[in-house]
């Protein structure tokens, strides 16, 4: 039986490798000036020699498409000329190259492909890239093309950048925070503008991520010190072994799988204390290794975000590789653009798996009301989660946000959160559930309507209509998973907190065993979205998913099958993957 797309692919080893280049160039505009030279003083021409012209540049303005309130917005003063931005560039991809990517069905012993070899294809030639060199670099900035020619990063100061595409740069103030945007639109050589999609950095009127956990509080349930032996005494909240045996993860560790041989990178705004995640592997025993990949600055500070989405992958897929992109989360908080930070860490995520995704997994918990994000933010982005899909075969999960149907923080405001909404992603929400050792007893959709006037404490699983970029798919969530209740190891202490962050790296987690499996039994792994409806259409009398019908997310209902607050539901993993299989293993 035929697969849908981006259902399956045969596993692949590929070695990740990183190319990086700093590129100091003059800036060329000069050229296009005329001659002040009197005719007496221009050189005599050869009759046998055409005379050289220099090229007029054409050039187009960019528009940024900011919303009028962010352009009619008061300004507060100038954008200090030495202020380094992050501007990220999003080339136009051949769209038929990618799709035809994406287009695998079960495939055993495929061609081994290094995609870098066929980034001229991909994405910009190498021709056109010189051209835009050219045209681009300056004496202070730093650029790096990444390895698919789809996404160039530059590094420069406000003063080159303002030159460059003929602007100056000013702060306004909207709704009492400030943010930095161009004052004029910017205005780029014609033959570049034709080749990109979108252009972040130029300003930062997206706000950076709610850094909020769903709002909730950290509740203690331990305060003893950090000591030199393991720290694992604790009696509240949802253990990795609760929710294995809840879900079924228990049932794949007895048949060896633990996540071996699986990569799973976490995209983050912050590091970790090296000294909780050193307590929690030790009480969970985990057996596989964990790395860190900074882009940008390092982290200065550790964050609740990232130390639960490696203690939920650590305790779920002992065996697994987790990987931790981190830049520094304090950056994210001032003026710079935080989206386009979190693009380039996609970026180097790209970059690392050019050669290897096999089965490998992104969880992606981070997010902002649509209505937050410009709209060259949503395309750059957009954009990235489409390639690591289609053409790296990577499964990307991403929450689905913790104020319930009303993303942007306003009760009764229909809305859903963003990369939540992205067509290329598997959206996550929340459920509450009743687990111990002995398995799962009740589940609901996680709701908190006891305090209407602020999100801070966490309203409830995300959910809802996606605005235009659903492009008539799917709706949000795709699944859902255990969102209340999660233990914690932070700072030397033992908590309890709620929210779909943590839910996103147990799906994470989940599709590792998974993959591990599919590959030892069948030599092939899942990815992508469409992967989790194919097997929603296909289980054949099995449960790959437990259908939550009660509770809801303040608006919209749990029902029987797919529904807003829940998706198809929370993972039956045994079924999950013995559905998936079968459909592997078809002919």
């Amino acid at each position: 039986m035929c697969i849908k797309t981006g259902a399956l692919h045969t596993y692949r080893h590929r070695m990740a490798e990183s190319v990086f280049g700093l590129l100091i160039l003059s800036l060329l505009f000069a050229a296009c000036s005329g001659s002040t030279a009197t005719p007496s003083q221009q050189p005599t021409q050869s009759t046998n020699q055409p005379a050289q012209v220099t090229p007029v540049l054409q050039f187009t303005t960019y528009d940024l498409k900011l919303p009028s309130a962010a352009t009619n917005s008061p300004v507060v003063g100038p954008l200090p000329l030495d202020t380094v931005l992050q501007v990220g560039i999003t080339f136009k991809i051949n769209q038929a190259e990618v799709d035809k990517l994406g287009l695998h069905n079960t495939d055993k012993g495929g061609q081994n492909t290094d995609l870098q070899t066929i980034a001229n294809q991909i994405g910009i030639s190498d021709q056109t890239y010189q051209s835009i060199k050219n045209f681009f670099g300056v004496t202070d900035a730093k650029l790096q093309l990444n390895k698919l020619h789809t996404y160039l990063s530059v590094s420069a100061k406000a003063q080159t950048f303002a030159s460059l595409f003929q602007t100056t740069f000013v702060i306004h103030r909207l709704n009492g925070r400030t943010f930095y945007m161009p004052a004029t639109p910017p205005k780029l050589p014609t033959v570049i503008a034709n080749n990109i999609v979108a252009i972040t950095g130029l300003d930062s009127y997206s706000p950076p991520p709610d850094f909020k956990f769903g709002g909730q509080r950290l509740l203690t349930e331990t305060a003893q010190q950090q000591v030199s032996t393991a720290n694992c005494q604790v009696s509240k909240g949802a253990a990795p072994s609760d929710i294995a045996s809840a879900y079924g993860y228990d049932q794949l560790w007895k048949r060896g799988w633990n996540g071996k041989g699986i990569t799973v990178n976490l995209v983050e705004l912050g590091g970790v204390y090296g000294s909780d995640i050193q307590n929690y592997m030790s009480c969970v025993k985990f057996q596989g290794k964990i790395g860190t990949v900074t882009v940008g600055k390092a982290p200065t500070t550790a964050s609740v975000e990232a130390t639960l989405d490696i203690e939920m992958v650590a305790g779920l897929a002992p065996g697994s590789n987790i990987v931790v992109y981190q830049t520094d989360i304090n950056a994210a908080k001032t003026l710079a653009d935080a989206w386009t930070l979190i693009n380039n860490e996609l970026q180097q995520i790209i970059n690392d798996n050019t050669k290897n995704s096999g089965g490998n997994i992104v969880s992606f918990g981070l997010g902002s009301a649509e209505a937050f994000l410009s709209n060259d933010e949503i395309k750059a982005l957009d954009q990235s989660f489409e390639i690591l899909e289609k053409t790296e075969h990577l499964t990307v999960f991403v929450d689905s946000g913790d104020c319930a149907a009303f993303a942007d923080g306003t009760y009764n405001s229909l809305s859903v959160s963003y990369p939540a909404s992205d067509p290329y992603v598997v959206s996550v929400g929340g459920t509450i559930l009743g687990a111990d050792s002995s398995g799962r007893s009740v589940e609901l959709a996680w709701s908190d309507g006891s305090n209407r006037k602020s999100c801070n404490n966490g309203w409830g699983t995300g959910g809802g209509v996606k605005n235009q970029y659903s492009r008539s798919m799917r709706q949000v969530p795709d699944v859902s998973g255990i969102a209340l209740g999660l233990q914690l190891y932070y700072s030397g202490k033992w908590y309890t907190i709620n929210g779909t962050s943590g839910t996103t790296p147990i799906w994470a987690a989940g599709m590792a065993l998974v993959n591990e499996g599919l590959i030892q039994q069948a030599g092939v792994y899942g990815y992508g979205p469409s992967l989790f409806y194919v097997i929603a259409n296909n289980s054949n009398g099995k449960h790959p998913y437990y259908d939550i019908t009660d509770g809801d997310n303040l608006y919209y209902k749990a029902a029987k099958g797919w529904d807003y607050p829940t998706g198809l539901g929370t993972p039956n993993m045994v079924d999950f993957y013995n559905v998936l299989y079968a459909l592997a293993t078809q002919h």
